[in-house]
């Protein structure tokens, strides 16, 4: 091929060729590629610049400068071979990186969720296993009365305890009530300590809330300080004082909760007795919730 200087192709059969883009040495071969089958774009460049359309009558097939007359070529589709599997592969990183970083804050809100909320983890109670187990909230269960109106009754629930509820009705009490039942879910939902009364589990509708708490069968404080039928020994009364400081001193300083606790409302009626007589401190209604150091100022 070296040798050759004019190529002269007309009438061969040579389908299935692109147009001929040829060089012999450092010269340009002459193609005349008239009736020749040829398909594809004819290049404008180094021979093929001086041809014309004489040359490729009768080749339906290319396609190139309107000079030669033949079709315009369209455009190459090659690049959108790659181009369009690029495009897809970045969309689908991009969904595939937006669908982890959604789901990894999700767990993180969960987790703080979990952390700050353990009370998700109380059994929950619906309103009618509670009027099941306190039989209506039969006035023969009625155990006493809380902080802003609320009214505990005595209950059996389904796998046998027996506990406390802790009732607020949306109505009959004011709204500060409801509040206080917010106040109280946050205190004893973030401490544990033997000497705090003990949530088993709670039920939260628009109209009606309700604490299951564990029910202590020798009742409250003051009813052995200032009732003739009960009396507290030194000894009793020594441990009495030891478990409720032991409490407050752990609601105070020693829980780790984020926020240092202070009850606002220790008097004998929110101080509970087991059978043990070992006292727990109830009624969190009033709490405060402090951040940090505090000041707490007691008033007699």
């Amino acid at each position: 091929m070296e040798r050759i200087s004019h190529l002269e192709p007309s009438h061969c059969q040579l389908d299935g060729l692109t147009a001929l883009h040829l060089t012999a040495g450092r010269r340009q071969l002459l193609v005349l590629a008239q009736r020749l089958l040829f398909y594809g774009e004819i290049p404008t460049d180094g021979a093929f610049q001086n041809l014309s359309a004489q040359s490729f009558f009768s080749n339906g097939a290319l396609c190139g400068a309107a000079r030669l007359l033949v079709p315009p070529c369209k455009k190459s589709t090659s690049n959108l071979k790659y181009l369009i599997p690029g495009i897809l592969s970045a969309i689908l990183l991009l969904v595939s990186v937006s669908i982890f970083i959604q789901r990894r804050k999700r767990k993180v809100e969960v987790a703080i969720e979990t952390a700050l909320l353990p009370q998700l983890l109380w059994r929950r109670v619906s309103h009618l296993e509670l009027l099941r187990a306190t039989n209506g909230f039969n006035k023969s269960n009625l155990l006493g009365t809380g902080g802003f109106g609320s009214v505990v009754y005595k209950g059996t629930i389904s796998d046998g305890i027996d506990v406390a509820v802790k009732v607020l009705y949306k109505g009959t009490i004011s709204e500060g009530a409801f509040k206080s039942f917010d106040s109280e879910c946050e205190v004893l939902s973030n401490i544990r300590h033997r000497n705090l009364i003990k949530i088993i589990g709670c039920c939260s509708q628009i109209d009606f809330k309700a604490l299951v708490r564990q029910y202590m069968p020798s009742g409250s404080l003051d009813k052995w300080l200032y009732s003739q039928n009960s009396h507290l020994n030194i000894l009793q009364r020594l441990n009495i004082l030891t478990d409720v400081a032991s409490a407050l001193d752990y609601l105070h300083h020693g829980h780790g909760y984020p926020k240092h606790v202070v009850h606002c409302d220790v008097k004998p009626s929110n101080i509970l007795l087991d059978d043990d007589m070992v006292a727990q401190v109830a009624d969190f209604g009033i709490a405060r919730l402090l951040d940090g150091g505090f000041t707490l100022i007691i008033k007699y």
